[in-house]
């Protein structure tokens, strides 16, 4: 996997993996390479939602530090 892909561009890359491995007709070795690139995007991608979610948090964490729920806003 390249370095400093987006969150967007590793999930096409995993779904890609996934798909080319339910199809069942890679050969061993390469079917096992290709798991392994997967499981690699997969704790890329866990640790970047891990990112996002502390950031989310720590916007919206009250005075005593406990999150707050908060109504979504949208800018426009």
């Amino acid at each position: 996997m390249a370095e400093h892909q987006t969150f967007e561009q590793s999930m096409r890359r995993l779904e890609e993996i996934v798909g080319l491995l339910e199809r069942g007709d890679a050969p061993l070795e390469q079917a096992m390479s290709l798991f392994e690139e997967g499981a690699s995007i997969l704790r890329v991608c866990n640790t970047m939602l891990d990112e996002a979610e502390q950031k989310v948090t720590l916007l919206t964490a009250g005075a005593d530090g406990t999150p707050q729920a908060q109504p979504f806003q949208r800018e426009e």
